[in-house]
């Protein structure tokens, strides 16, 4: 079932971070597939990008903000697509283009030889598991190899983001289907995030801790110039800076 644009449009209302551009993509942006082949250089481009803007000589650091910043959009794609078009949107490697130089919600576009496929509508344990494999194991996994092959970033520490990436999503996603959707929107949410955030492979990089989801390793945003904690962040202090660092 192809979703018109009017369809991916509606990907928008809970914020642009669901945003999804139809085709034509941006001049500069390469499908998704093309990196995770090893086409690293707009990675690498991006990884420059997400360094000079935040200050930092780490390229670990910036390796890891940039990968934590496309498994937001990645995940918000999937849970919007999820409840708000009746289906999963399929989100092939080869059709979904990114751009490195883009923002959000320019930075995603779906486009190719075929319109846009939206995966038939299941119970929220069969929707949990579409989701889980048109973002996670499509994208997910081959991002995280293609971001250590650019910067020395723990396995951990990725997981740990991708873990951060899908709570911060859910909870933006209820945030808004709770005040401007309906019962039933919110209820399908909520009820897909605690399905995702139970799957192995994310549910061991994450606890509840003072009322709250906390990941079990940092982003490195406390080593940006000026940087703190985030708001799920492991630690509950900023650690000290390596000597000489």
């Amino acid at each position: 079932m192809p979703p018109d644009r009017n369809d991916l449009d509606a990907l928008a209302a809970p914020g642009p971070f669901f945003a999804l551009r139809g085709g034509p993509a941006p001049p500069d942006a390469v499908p998704l597939a093309s990196l995770y082949a090893g086409g690293l250089d707009p990675l690498r481009a991006r990884l420059e990008t997400v360094a000079a803007r935040l200050g930092t000589g780490e390229s670990r650091v910036a390796a890891s903000l940039a990968h934590q910043g496309l498994a937001s959009r990645l995940w918000s794609v999937g849970l919007a697509s999820a409840v708000l078009l009746d289906g999963v949107l399929a989100l092939d490697p080869a059709a979904l283009w990114w751009s490195p130089d883009g923002v959000t919600p320019e930075d995603l576009s779906l486009c190719g030889p075929h319109p846009p496929r939206l995966l038939p509508a299941r119970d929220i344990a069969g929707t949990a598991e579409q989701i889980w494999t048109e973002v996670h194991q499509a994208h997910l996994v081959p991002l995280a190899a293609a971001t250590r092959e650019l910067a020395p970033v723990a396995p951990g520490l990725l997981r740990g983001n991708a873990a951060s990436a899908l709570a911060g999503a859910a909870r933006q996603l209820l945030r808004w289907a709770r005040a401007d959707a309906s019962p039933e929107v919110a209820a399908s949410a909520g009820r897909l995030a605690e399905a995702l955030l139970h799957r192995p492979g994310v549910r061991e990089e994450w606890e509840w801790r003072h009322g709250a989801v906390r990941r079990r390793s940092c982003c490195l945003y406390y080593r940006v110039p000026g940087g703190g904690l985030c708001g799920d962040c492991v630690f509950d202090r900023r650690p000290a800076a390596p000597s000489g660092a």
